[in-house]
This record gives structure tokens, C-alpha cells and sequence, in this order.
């Protein structure tokens, strides 16, 4: 079974990227929830999600902290990471890349995009 964790500190942001994405659900995909980057960091280690959606600015721990420390980490670090954040500048980006993020993309986000690099990334 595939697995996607969605890691948003905004509840309502959660609850619209579960709503895109549960329509996955009927191909055996789960969806697995954080609100922060070190609840985020747990739940990739233990479950191994092949997919992450994930915030920039969260408490304890925030994406790039996030991104960077599961791709320094062996058995993790091939686990894709879609960061997607309010955060659009070209620094920002920047900083997305060198902390490893597969892509950066940015809210508002488009739920057609965001179930089409889902389905690609997990070969549905």
C-alpha cells in the first residue's frame, strides 16, 4: 500500500489537500497526517511514506529543517518531498533546493496539479 503524508500546521490546509487527494484512496494509497515538522519526522521514519507533501513554516521543526534531515538519512532518503508553501520567492525556492525538496511549489495550488504529480510520483 502507498502511502502519502500530508504536513500542514493549518488545519484547513490539511483538510483541502486530504479532500484532493482521497479520491487516491480507491487505488489503495493512505493518507497520513502531521501538524508539525517534528510529528512529520516521526511518522516518515516509522511509516516511510513514498510521498510528502509538506509545509514550510511550522512549529518545533519547519520544512526545510524537515527535507534536509530525511535526505541526509539513510533509509529515508529517497522518500519523494513535494514542498508546497505560501512562501513563493525566488531565495525561498532556492533554500527549498538545497534542502532537497524534489519540487517547490507554491499556495494557492491548483488540486488538479497536485493529484497529477501524486498519481505520477506513485505510478497510478
Amino acid at each position: 500500500m502507498s502511502k502519502i503524508l500530508i504536513v500542514d500546521d493549518e488545519p484547513h490546509i490539511r483538510i483541502l489537500l486530504e479532500q484532493t487527494l482521497e479520491e487516491l484512496e480507491d487505488e489503495g494509497v493512505e493518507l497520513l497526517k502531521a501538524d508539525n515538522g517534528e510529528a512529520a519526522l516521526d511518522i516518515i521514519r516509522n511509516e516511510k511514506p513514498e510521498l510528502v507533501f509538506l509545509d514550510v513554516m511550522m512549529p518545533k521543526m519547519n520544512g526545510f529543517e524537515v527535507c534536509g534531515t530525511v535526505k541526509k538519512e539513510p533509509g529515508i532518503s529517497d522518500i519523494f518531498i513535494i514542498m508546497l508553501t505560501a512562501k513563493g520567492q525566488e531565495y525561498d525556492k532556492q533554500k527549498g533546493g538545497e534542502a532537497g525538496a524534489d519540487i517547490y511549489m507554491t499556495k494557492p495550488f491548483n488540486p488538479d496539479e497536485i493529484i497529477e504529480k501524486a498519481k505520477e510520483i506513485l505510478g497510478l
